[in-house]
């Protein structure tokens, strides 16, 4: 057995050695030349006879893919599986191995072909890629002694620097490197549909992995100074939340946000970042190697609290790096795919609307619900869409293939050839069906025994205005005027908001547009209002409750409708009013600014929302006072139910043809109809056909639903009978079940209604 040493291998500056590896890495040679060259150098840095890379092949397999010391002929013949040998020991583990003499470890596996017997000292460490092994980084020398902590930092640095060759795609394709660390296994996950449709395209993640361009430091005093600061600058975001949302002490939220106030301040997390510095690396870099070794030892760690507090460290990481590299957390256009699947934990409104809606084929969120209001204006966008898909950001990586099926709520990653052939008929045979529906399209809207139904169209931002103006369309059933709100950093002047209107009656002359007022707070959250967090949001400060409460605002957005309407009917709905002396104090706020504005509206219609349902019970003292009503089914049914329209267990609870929904609907139009007040019916209720089936059959006659709903509900409503449809919902009303849903069906079936 070879006698150990305590002797110290003279080891460049850790500065040096990475400056000389960052200038072959800048060199124009090919990725294996650059590699051959960076084991020399590490080598003869060391003062060791051998430096060798391993990389990851598919088959967890790997190959020896450069080596200064063992015998050239043994470079990419060599190979051995993960787990098998003190290399395959690394990668298993994803820790570092220190030996003084290998062969008395019992993994160490002799391999004449490398030559390797006349060496007696090991040191390996992994070569990481978020948290994974894709590869080992080894030197060996002839005399028997342990590598010093100081020379193993090196050997991590250098280590992480050597993923991005390893991840370029030159030296493996990059694709296999995903398969060998099983990031590419196919796999199918289920959620709930949002909105839908099929769609297949590459998938691209809202918060994407920061790219790291720069590695090696000029100055690492100045590096230190930038994490410093970077440091700083997240404590001082955390403060101001804190201070600007007005959460009280002892608060929950608030006290997550101390605790991750107290992780900025983990000394052992600082100083492991400092001591990356100071080896060499850039703030970025450094920040990155240390996230690295966190997400290696949560993949071994078994207790689900120290796995939440590297989680909280981990989320701390990615937002330094956004400070460092000043990266916005949604791409450019010119860094996007021509079209992809979106995919996300969690999606605002105004998030979604920082994507080129028109590239977007598909969205997958870990979160949301059909009525979320993301999910709303992914429907208006007519882009599929599947929520509560658990751990997709995990599973999905930037550029999977991935196809998205809201029909059967499934999403399929990485498909196999079997599977994606199949979707592609599936694809197919829904194109075709969408294409017949389109074929509905400029039908009018008349049952068979006469009855014409109203069908408008939801809109916002975005406005499908050849839809709007094809026949039966009467015109936008429900504008939403919050989008502007939500897009800015502040409350948007009246001017901004009066051509944004006016634009609207330029583009639709001769088409009744219904502007609902802002309709903020709750789940669309702004963060100039500082409304602060609220136990039930859904239910808290929102909508004309804000406008009451600072009518300023209201006022503001008052004035600019009346003035872009300047001689054309304006028709203004208000939502969530919970009692008639909120509509009565929003209609003096509109009086005010009529009377103040020079340019008027040639006619004035003025209505409410009917979704809370307090309202229900006013309806004698409301009718009288307003122009029209839209039944706004969302909100009523999580109210009625006191069902959380968000929360996951609840989602499948309470059906939306409950008899109790059908007979709340009928009541406010047996109301409305001896005021003759007119009544639509907005909301994700209307735009299911079998759903608008039941409405039509309790009355409804006029709805407004999303441009992509039109077609199948043409083909409905010109499939039926009225009159005999509206004496069996009078036999379906009288149930007690929880839903209608399968008799109704059953007679669409019967009577060839297209539902």
């Amino acid at each position: 057995m070879p006698s150990i040493s305590n002797a110290k291998v003279q080891t460049s500056s850790p500065l040096i050695l990475l400056r000389l590896i960052r200038d072959v890495m800048a060199q124009a040679a090919s990725a294996q030349a650059r590699l051959d060259q960076v084991v020399a150098v590490i080598a003869e840095g060391f003062a060791s006879e051998v430096c060798s890379v391993y990389l990851l092949r598919a088959g967890d397999i790997l190959e020896l893919y450069a080596s200064k010391g063992l015998l050239a002929t043994s470079v990419h013949k060599t190979r051995l599986g993960v787990g098998r040998g003190l290399v395959g020991d690394i990668a298993a583990s994803a820790e570092v191995l220190n030996l003084a003499d290998a062969a008395t470890h019992p993994k160490f596996e002799y391999r004449p072909e490398t030559g390797e017997e006349i060496y007696a000292s090991f040191a390996g460490v992994p070569i990481l890629q978020r948290g994974k092994a894709i590869g080992v980084l080894v030197v060996q020398g002839k005399e028997a002694r342990a590598y010093t902590p100081d020379q193993m930092e090196v050997l991590q640095t250098v280590a992480m620097v050597l993923s991005e060759l390893a991840m370029s795609g030159q030296l493996v394709d990059s694709q296999e490197i995903k398969t060998a660390t099983g990031g590419l296994v196919a796999e199918q996950v289920s959620g709930m549909r949002l909105s839908p449709g099929i769609a297949k395209a590459p998938a691209v993640l809202h918060q994407p992995q920061q790219v790291i361009i720069n590695y090696v430091a000029s100055d690492t005093d100045y590096e230190k100074e930038r994490f410093g600061d970077a440091i700083r600058s997240l404590q001082e975001q955390f403060d101001h939340y804190i201070e600007s949302s007005g959460l009280p002490e002892g608060d929950e939220q608030r006290e997550l946000i101390e605790a991750y106030m107290m992780f900025t301040q983990d000394r052992g997390w600082n100083n492991r970042i400092a001591e990356a510095i100071a080896s060499g690396l850039t703030a970025e870099a450094g920040v990155k190697k240390v996230q690295e070794e966190l997400r290696a030892k949560m993949s071994q760690m078994a207790s689900p609290y120290i796995k939440e507090r590297i989680q909280d460290l981990e989320d701390l990481s990615n937002h330094l790096l956004q400070i460092l590299l000043g990266k916005p957390v949604v791409p450019v256009g010119s860094e996007l795919p021509e079209e992809y699947i979106l995919v996300a934990r969690a999606l605002g409104p105004a998030e979604l609307l920082d994507y080129d809606h028109k590239r977007i084929r598909g969205l997958i969120l870990e979160e949301g619900s059909t009525t979320a209001h993301t999910a709303v204006i992914a429907r208006a966008m007519d882009i599929p869409a599947i929520g509560k898909v658990e751990k997709a950001t995990s599973l999905i990586q930037p550029g999977d293939m991935v196809i998205l099926d809201a029909e059967g709520a499934n999403v399929y990653i990485r498909p196999n050839d079997q599977v994606s052939q199949a979707m592609d008929v599936r694809i197919q045979q829904f194109a075709r069906a969408a294409a017949e529906y389109e074929s509905y399209r400029p039908l009018p809207a008349i049952t068979l025994d006469g009855t014409r139904i109203s069908l408008n169209i939801n809109a916002g931002l975005f406005v499908d205005t050849a839809s709007v103006q094809q026949e039966g369309i009467d015109g936008i059933g429900l504008y939403r005027t919050e989008l502007p709100y939500m897009t800015s950093d502040h409350f948007p002047e009246v001017e901004v908001q009066r051509q944004l209107y006016a634009g609207m009656y330029e583009q639709l002359p001769d088409k009744r547009i219904i502007f609902r007022s802002f309709d903020i707070g709750g789940d669309k959250k702004v963060p100039y209002l500082h409304a602060g967090e609220e136990e039930n949001p859904a239910m808290g400060w929102r909508a004309t409750r804000i406008g009451l409460d600072r009518p300023g605002i209201l006022r503001k957005q008052f004035r600019a409708l009346i003035e872009a309407a300047d001689g054309k009917p304006l028709h203004l709905l208000l939502p969530f009013i919970a009692q008639v002396s909120e509509f009565d104090a929003a209609k003096e706020l509109l009086m005010q600014e009529m009377a103040q504005c020079k340019t008027k509206p040639s006619v004035l219609k003025l209505g409410i929302m009917i979704e809370i349902p307090s309202i229900l019970w006013q309806l004698d003292d409301l009718m009288p006072r307003v122009d029209f009503v839209s039944i706004g089914s969302n909100d009523l049914m999580q109210f009625l139910f006191a069902c959380d329209r968000g929360a996951v267990h609840m989602a499948n609870s309470y059906d939306t043809l409950h008899p109790i929904m059908l007979r709340v609907v009928r009541s406010v139009l047996e109301k409305a109809a001896a005021h003759r007040v007119e009544v639509s019916f907005c909301g994700e209720m209307a735009r299911k056909p079998l759903d608008a089936l039941a409405l039509i059959g309790v009355g409804v006659r006029s709805v407004s639903v999303s441009a992509s709903a039109i077609g199948p509900l043409k083909a409905m409503i010109r499939s039926l009978n009225i009159a005999e449809l509206e004496k069996y919902m009078d036999y379906l009303l009288q149930s007690s079940e929880p839903s209608v849903r399968n008799w109704l069906q059953a007679y669409a079936n019967d009577h060839g209604i297209k539902a």
